[in-house]
């Protein structure tokens, strides 16, 4: 299924040819500097190991020495994200770090779903969510599936961020693979007003304006950001704005941070084609559009307090808001009534009646999908750090706990409609049917009570012992009075425990070992969808909710990792990691489907225990003289099924009459690839050029609702992208980047559909997502 030829690159030649211009004319500037080309000082080249130090809870002023952490982790700053001139987050960790591959499910670059060794941070439904992510100490896992919004997420206000790996308890429910933990800038963190806009290909252009400062006890810093594109599939255009900003007050034995964000983003990202299709033009799409509207509001506070040189008390209080308007044209599941073909009837052969009690006319043979979600999260952590030795040895212990009320109103219509020549829905026809609207509330309150503690029990030997308590309670109510089947209280509670040890060799060798569970709840979603007899469309209807069980995370890791050479003086040295990590999820949650199109009909379920396990290796180095900073990372997944069970899914061609498939135990999880490498490396040529570049190669994976592995994998695949810099002063720099330079053709994900519903020629089920065509962009950057 890989496909290996080229595509004639959209809107890009010209900025291909004027990017290889601005590098030769760069050259020859630098060139005629006076100073040698043997002795530059590039300050764009930065390495990710200059971070020895992380948190190791989500609230700031906890950080420890990586060394003694029983886990890995992999950090960067912001210089380390802006050197890498990627798009966002998502796009820097995909390229970057060990264990993170993307698909591009929805095929809109700010809607990815990342995974780390096999679990997903998606903003899609449906998805096993499986990481939990804070910024600045703040949960932004949405209230109604745990689902992460990248494009609410200000990359150019990150000061810094730290991927940890495993079933951390401390990090709270949903931490079943790993955390992301990010910090923003402030003004003592990052003075000074800067600037930078790039524009290029399918009409992208990013514009961002920021400005920091301090009066020595008050500091400010706010960020501007703005995002637009036309996309290259067809009726893809997105748009993307971002404002943050933080007042910080720092005092002699005290410290606060005041955040405040908001977001409006509008992307369409209109996802998986049928494979034929594909085939016969490259950004061609099933239906559209699928619209998501986001606008986010955000408060928080960060502070801190000194009681003296061993004990600290922080805190964080906030309040977030995400409003999100889904508009999804598909196909119908409505057919024309055997007793007369002039209107629709459902699957029991029952008139479609509008909301003025008429029938519908056979020629609505589409339908608009709307849905609005208001999600409202307020919440707060409290804790308290204490470094006093025991008996001699260093220790480190963190005792907290937080709490978070998170609200959900949840409102869908489904209007009927007309799929014109171009497969896009006709909107606004006023024609709705009511006996598919809905509308709930629900309540997600959860409590934790955690600790964690770190014993130096030698100079070289380190014991962290850590546990979570967790109580979550979700009530759901059907706010129309017709669906009373949805009305419920739920209860989870547990208590995860953790552990491990390190022990240094010496300076250049430090080795790790550890346990640790956490757990996931299921998700207001979730327990609304998941009735087999009643299934449901994401994310527009649920209908029943009998009860799931919590997923349980159990992880072991153990590695070696170490330095070779000496970061005395800017020497070259080589950072390296060796791991290997196994997690087993215990009741693990998965989306089954019923029917729909595009494998969207279904039911949550629990099917029993899952097991991802692999290896992890890593290089990052710097060399000559810091001219030349360079990362390898390799890592191998086995992700499968440990527990046979019968799988709903409506569109494998190879599911018996009442559409089932059986998934036997070993069988691998689908949307993972197996290998992941990557490599990359920036160097500088000369006074103020640098130029870099990255490889992301991916074997293929499993399609979704293919849990049974009968139909193979999509095709492997090897990515080049390049980048440039040259800086003109300290005060401007232009930069490029191509991406996709060999206009590979390859495919990122795929899924199950019917085709036929859209394209009656067509008889291939696999519905793909395609790879961005070749792509580049130009930019400047302007620091005052």
């Amino acid at each position: 299924m890989s496909r290996t030829h080229r595509v004639a690159p959209i809107r890009g030649r010209r900025l291909l040819v004027a990017l290889a211009a601005l590098l030769a004319s760069a050259g020859a500037v630098a060139q005629s500097q006076p100073q040698p080309p043997t002795q530059p000082q590039d300050e764009n080249v930065t390495t990710l190991d200059l971070i020895s130090v992380v948190g190791v809870t989500p609230v700031a002023g906890t950080d420890i020495a990586i060394s003694k952490l029983p886990y890995n982790v992999q950090s960067a700053d912001d210089e380390a994200l802006q050197r890498s001139q990627t798009l966002d987050l998502s796009d820097f960790m995909n390229r970057h770090l060990a264990g993170v591959t993307v698909n591009s499910a929805q095929n809109n670059p700010l809607q990815p779903d990342l995974q780390f060794r096999g679990f997903t941070a998606t903003p899609l439904l449906g998805g096993s969510e499986g990481i939990s992510v804070y910024l600045d100490g703040v949960r932004v896992n949405e209230v109604f599936g745990d689902t992460i919004n990248w494009d609410l997420i200000p990359e150019d206000a990150i000061e810094r961020m730290s991927l940890l790996s495993g079933s951390n308890p401390v990090f709270g429910l949903n931490t079943l693979g790993g955390a992301i933990s990010i910090q923003t800038k402030t003004g003592f963190s990052d003075p000074g007003t800067r600037g930078e806009f790039y524009g290029g290909s399918f009409g992208r252009t990013n514009t961002t304006l920021e400005t920091g400062g301090n009066s020595g006890a008050w500091g400010w810093y706010l960020m501007g950001n703005h995002f637009d594109e036309d996309g290259w599939r067809d009726l893809s255009s997105s748009r993307a704005t971002n404002f943050y900003g933080t007042l910080s007050w720092r005092g002699d034995a005290a410290s606060l941070d005041l955040h405040l964000g908001h977001g409006d983003t509008n992307l369409t990202g209109n996802g998986a084609a049928p494979v034929q299709a594909l085939a016969q033009r490259w950004e061609s799409i099933f239906t559209a559009p699928d619209n998501t509207q986001n606008e986010l509001d955000l408060a928080s506070l960060q502070g801190s307090f000194d009681f003296n040189d061993a004990t600290k008390l922080s805190f964080t209080a906030f309040h977030r808001k995400v409003d999100s308007r889904s508009y999804n044209g598909d196909t119908s599941d409505f057919e024309e009534c055997e007793e007369d073909e002039e209107i629709l009837c459902d699957d029991d052969g029952e008139p479609i009646l509008d909301q003025n009690g008429n029938t519908i006319e056979e020629e609505f043979d589409a339908i608009n999908n709307i849905s609005n979600r208001h999600q409202t999260s307020d919440g707060g952590t409290l804790q308290m750090t204490f470094a006093q030795p025991i008996g001699g040895m260093q220790n480190q212990l963190v005792v907290g706990v937080d709490y978070t009320d998170g609200r959900l109103s949840f409102d869908s219509i489904v209007e009927a409609s007309i799929l014109g020549e171009n497969r896009e829905t006709i909107p606004n026809t006023g024609i709705f049917i009511p006996e598919d609207a809905l509308a709930i509330k629900s309540s997600t309150r959860s409590t934790g009570v955690y600790a964690t503690d770190t014993l130096s029990i030698t100079d070289q030997l380190a014991l962290t012992l850590s546990g979570r308590s967790n109580h979550t309670r979700t009530t759901i109510t059907d706010e129309t009075g017709v669906n009373p089947d949805l009305n419920g209280r739920h209860s989870f509670s547990r208590f995860n425990p953790a552990g491990g040890l390190t022990y240094e060799v010496n300076p250049g060798l430090n080795l790790y070992g550890g346990y640790s569970e956490s757990t996931r709840a299921p998700t207001p979603v979730e327990l609304t969808c998941s009735d087999e007899d009643a299934p449901c469309k994401l994310p527009n209807q649920f209908l029943a909710d009998p009860p799931l069980k919590q997923v349980v995370a159990k992880s072991w890791e153990a590695g070696l990792r170490g330095m070779l050479g000496s970061s005395a003086n800017g020497g070259d040295r080589v950072n390296w990691h060796f791991g290997l990590f196994r997690t087993t999820n215990v009741d693990d949650i998965l989306f089954q489907v019923t029917g729909g199109s595009s494998s969207n009909e279904g039911f949550f379920a629990n099917v029993g225990d899952t097991r991802r396990q692999g290896i992890e290796a890593s290089l990052t180095g710097v060399a000559f003289d810091k001219r030349l900073n360079w990362y390898a990372n390799y890592t191998y997944l086995d992700a499968t099924y440990l527990t046979g069970f019968t799988e709903s899914s409506a569109n494998h061609p190879d599911a018996d009459e009442d559409g089932r498939i059986t998934v036997e135990k070993g069988d691998h999880i689908p949307s993972l690839p197996r290998n992941a490498f990557k490599l990359g490396a920036d160097y500088a040529l000369v006074a103020g050029l640098s130029v870099g570049g990255d490889i992301v190669v991916n074997s293929g994976q499993y399609l979704r609702s293919d849990e049974a592995n009968l139909l193979g994998q999509t095709g492997g695949y090897a990515v080049v992208n390049l980048r440039a810099i040259y800086t003109f002063n300290p005060h401007v720099s232009v930069f490029g980047r191509i991406d996709n330079v060999f206009d590979r053709r390859y495919y990122t994900f795929g899924t199950l559909g019917e085709p036929d519903e859209v394209f009656p020629e067509f008889e291939d089920p696999r519905f793909l997502s395609p790879s961005q065509p070749r792509a580049a962009w130009l930019g400047v950057r302007v620091a005052l």
